[in-house]
């Protein structure tokens, strides 16, 4: 019987190997008890700060796509209106709970946020492209990162089950020794 399943990884995060056979395990890898318990509670940091690290990027893009999806409504609305010479009104937000209502007339162009305080104007068309294509990526990473978050929950519970089982072979053989112990004294 072997001693671990083969291990692999997900976009650089290493797989937690299942030890069936914890005697081959530490025997295999050269370790005692205590120090296998060390070196998988440290694995088991690493991979607790990468799901928070994961968990953090999956809240931004949680954050973001909404406010891409309203953006890509905007551009729609005012190229629906391009042409017909009507005025929007519209309200928007100033501050946090401050709106104010304007009148926006028929549009050419929009401007953009791209981040780092930089404002572009695109024409309608380019905005609608560009802000369509940033919604599919936002989408298709915040799938990714779903994806390695539940690898990450995996890695941890089968790491949490391993220093279990290294735990209690560990106390199942000083108790062995002890009976010996215990035995031999008689």
């Amino acid at each position: 019987m072997a001693s671990t399943t083969s291990p692999s990884e997900r976009r650089g995060i290493p797989a937690a190997a299942f030890v069936h056979d914890v005697q081959t395990f530490l025997t295999q890898s050269n370790y005692d008890a205590s120090t296998a318990l060390v070196a998988l509670q440290d694995r088991l940091q690493q991979y607790k700060l990468a799901e928070m690290k994961l968990l953090a990027q999956r809240r931004d893009l949680q954050g973001k796509i909404p406010d891409i999806k309203k953006c890509v409504e905007i551009v729609a609305t005012l190229k629906s209106k391009k042409g017909t010479g009507e005025t929007m009104k519209v309200d928007f937000e100033l501050a946090e709970g401050i709106y104010s209502r304007a009148k926006i007339p028929e549009a050419d162009s929009v401007c953009l946020w791209l981040g780092a305080n930089v404002m572009l104007e695109y024409p309608l068309e380019e905005a609608m492209k560009l802000l369509q294509s940033n919604l599919e990526n936002a989408t298709a990473s915040l799938k990714v990162i779903i994806e390695d978050a539940q690898f990450l929950r995996d890695q941890v519970t089968v790491t949490e089950v391993t220093i279990a089982r290294v735990y209690n072979f560990d106390v199942h053989q000083r108790r062995k020794l002890r009976n010996q112990g215990k035995k031999e004294a008689s």
